[in-house]
């Protein structure tokens, strides 16, 4: 994002000669609406407020284009790729029926493992993908176990957006707010995986009280079980290893780019490009070509469109001022004090995030933040607050079943299985949850920053 407060849009440029400010604001709110009543694809809401900026005159084409941060775009295309041909070989089905069967196939430890796969994979991969891998095999299991399947899935969705939260690529809005601030994989890892492990300890231990120690499964249906073979998951040996050694790559790629000064899309884009040509070597012609569009077509195309036109709508907003304005309002009302600011950016994050999709509110909040960075102190002393919005936006998306894309993913997967989850039922488990763990990430954030 380039904008500053001095190339901010005339009223001459506009249309009608509105006021740019009130415009853009009306725009982004209508957009915001839309969005939330679910009633269009967000990727078209999207791109229509964009164009809506354009020919209203906040923003020109290129002023649109130069709001787009590409090297998001670039990552979540990377990732999306390389996740989309590495689920073929179904290491992660493997990985999950290895694991229920390294607990004898007991319901509480099935529990416990499952959750945790779905952090790690979370931090890994991404929270969405792993999600989409996990429940399946969670079914399977809790079916043969003949135990409710409620417990495992919602301690799924927390864990994979508590664990997303860990890196730099678990979570679309760390992934945002780290391309805006160009933060390297391991600046996540170092700041936020002490308080997502203790976080998720916490989470384990109070399910294993409440729920686990309920769970009783006969011998017979732990047989059941203790007989399906994890091998049968692999599919193409070939391709996990393949998938593997280019994961391992790029992960590394991740934690080295910050010293070869090479942005984390490049990163990932090069990655997805190993991993097809590698997918393809040796096929023919035909082959090789459709086997590439079934690789391109795993990317969620709806998504990167849906963040395009986001980034757009959002710079017009710091283009017509809004955000510059919103800004100079916060540091008011925390009379420019870090900790203060940390403690209302993790807290507001947490409960819009609870309500709306967390990725368009990250996306507001980065400018707006970005134009307070001068009269805090500068981007050193203002990093407490941008770890605020990070924790408070991925903890905050357990607040309810639309707070984050993977809750919407398991609910969606859950019906089709014929559990369908209610949203009320979710959100006696999910607002404490919620509440709980933003307390645990305000007061990480105090002890390490502020005492």
């Amino acid at each position: 994002m380039h904008g500053n407060a001095h190339d901010v849009v005339s009223a001459a440029n506009v249309i009608f000669g509105m006021d740019p400010m009130i415009l853009s604001s009306a725009i982004l709110i209508v957009s915001y609406i839309i969005l939330f009543t679910e009633k269009l694809n967000r990727a078209v809401v999207a791109l229509l407020g964009a164009s809506v900026m354009i020919f209203t005159g906040i923003l020109t084409q290129e002023t649109a284009i130069e709001g787009i941060d590409f090297n998001t775009l670039a990552l979540l295309i990377g990732m999306m790729t390389l996740v989309g041909i590495s689920e073929k070989c179904g290491m992660f089905q493997y990985v999950a029926v290895w694991s229920a069967k390294k607990v004898n196939a007991n319901p509480r430890g099935i529990m416990i493992m499952l959750a945790i796969i779905t952090a790690v994979f979370s931090a890994l991969l991404d929270n969405v993908t792993t999600v989409l891998l996990i429940i399946p095999v969670t079914f399977q299991i809790t079916r043969k176990l003949k135990v409710s399947p409620y417990p495992f899935l919602y301690l799924e969705i927390f864990a994979s957006n508590i664990g997303g939260t860990a890196t730099l690529i678990g979570d679309p809005p760390n992934i945002l707010i780290g391309s805006a601030l160009n933060l390297s994989f391991m600046d996540f890892v170092n700041e936020l995986t002490p308080v997502v492990v203790f976080t998720m300890a916490a989470l384990i231990i109070f399910f294993d009280l409440v729920c686990g120690k309920k769970m009783k499964a006969t011998a017979k249906d732990k047989k059941a079980v203790m007989a399906m073979d994890e091998k049968e998951c692999i599919t193409d040996t070939v391709l996990l290893k393949k998938s593997l050694s280019v994961l391992f790559l790029v992960i590394a790629g991740f934690v080295s780019a910050e010293h070869l000064h090479i942005q984390n899309g490049t990163v990932a884009m090069f990655g997805a490009a190993v991993l097809m040509l590698l997918y393809t070597l040796g096929n023919s012609h035909g082959e090789r070509e459709e086997k590439t569009e079934k690789a391109l077509a795993n990317v969620d195309w709806t998504t990167v469109f849906f963040f395009a036109g986001l980034f757009a709508i959002v710079y017009g907003l710091e283009q017509a001022g809004v955000l510059g304005l919103a800004g100079e309002k916060l540091i008011d009302m925390t009379q420019g004090c870090i900790e203060k600011t940390a403690m209302y950016v993790v807290w507001i994050s947490a409960i819009v995030s609870a309500a709306i999709d967390n990725i368009p509110f990250v996306a507001t909040m980065i400018p707006l933040l970005q134009s307070m960075e001068p009269s805090m102190g500068g981007r050193e002393a203002m990093m407490p607050v941008w770890w605020a919005l990070s924790l408070g936006a991925c903890f905050g998306g357990n607040g309810s079943l639309i707070g984050a894309s993977a809750n919407v993913m398991v609910a969606g997967m859950a019906q089709r299985e014929g559990h369908p989850i209610s949203f009320l039922k979710f959100l006696i488990w999910s607002i404490p949850v919620m509440l709980v763990t933003v307390g645990f990430a305000a007061l990480y954030l105090h002890i390490r920053h502020f005492m």
